[in-house]
């Protein structure tokens, strides 16, 4: 659908909270990295709107002349675009290992180019206030990637930071017949139209000291959005439902880690968290914060190598 009429007070005001998401969000500005010869930008209009993303292909990949590959979506915070996305979960050297795509999509704001967000139901800013059909977005970046890569329909996923774990959560309500798994990193479910149709596995990522999207829910005292969040358990216990998992996860920690496993779910689906003790709003494993003024992930764990290992493990039945 088009973005409703904006009127000037409006601007301002959204103007004002971008300057604030660029500041405070999860997926700030940071040193931009310079597209390789591996990777492309596209660009599709969708619902009259320019939409735009980058693709890593992996170094190995030859032109259908291999097997289908998988794709994992990574999706940005509020206030990033891809090129956050693309610094902070470092997805490509992995890609090129393990022979993946890599798809960083650009949310849509203002500027169109930075300052973006994602219309994940509840939460944030621009897209929701607006309206913007991701969903649609991702839908037809699907098939405008179809129509040059052999993708593995069984094997598309997605993930994503703060806001962009928020609409991954979107994603498997409303996109559950085309994604098989998905990773929120430090982003609840926000969305009370979730119906999916069909079991999703999810492993989610969460610090306890979160202050932008609080590990038990309500508004983050680091938070501009506004938002009264879902917490973590309920996002969790939600999913553990619609999976038809055990009653009760199998349970271990080490180091600043709880990892709580849901085993047995239907149709070979699992839900798994891991919580960081005391952990903040960052991406685990990751090189520093998202940008200035952000918050310093924990090193006991890779959620970048956790997640590949899980998308591995649970394709689409």
């Amino acid at each position: 659908m088009q973005t409703t009429g904006i009127n000037p007070i409006n601007r301002i005001a959204y103007a004002i909270l971008a300057l604030a998401l660029s500041l405070l969000a999860c997926a700030r500005s940071g040193s931009t990295p310079q597209l390789s010869s591996s990777d492309s930008l596209h660009t599709i209009a969708v619902d009259g709107i320019d939409r735009t993303y980058i693709v890593h292909m992996p170094i190995a990949y030859k032109n259908g002349k291999q097997a289908p590959l998988p794709v994992v979506l990574s999706f940005h915070g509020g206030g990033g675009n891809a090129e956050n996305a693309m610094r902070n979960s470092n997805f490509n050297p992995l890609a090129d290992e393990k022979g993946f795509i890599v798809v960083y999509p650009n949310g849509d704001g203002l500027l169109k180019d930075k300052l973006l967000t994602w219309n994940g139901g509840g939460c944030c800013g621009y897209a929701v206030t607006n309206n913007i059909d991701d969903v649609a977005f991702v839908r037809a970046l699907i098939t405008d990637l179809q129509t040059s890569t052999n993708i593995d329909m069984k094997r598309i996923y997605a993930t994503g930071l703060s806001n962009g774990g928020i609409f991954s959560y979107r994603l498997a309500c409303d996109a559950s017949d085309l994604i098989a798994a998905i990773a929120p990193v430090s982003g609840t479910l926000n969305y009370s139209g979730c119906h999916p149709k069909e079991p999703v596995s999810v492993i989610h990522f969460h610090g306890t000291g979160d202050e932008n999207v609080p590990y038990n829910g309500g508004s983050g005292s680091k938070s501009v959005s506004g938002v009264d969040f879902a917490s973590v358990k309920d996002s969790i216990d939600f999913w553990a439902n619609i999976d038809q998992c055990p009653s009760a996860p199998k349970t271990q920690s080490f180091n600043d880690i709880q990892l709580d496993s849901y085993t047995g779910c239907t149709n070979g689906t699992e839900v798994e968290l891991y919580t960081i003790v005391g952990g903040k709003h960052a991406w685990p494993g990751s090189n520093g914060p998202a940008g200035p003024g952000g918050d310093q992930p924990t090193q006991s764990i890779s959620a970048t190598n956790l997640i590949w290992d899980f998308f591995e493990a649970h394709p689409k039945q």
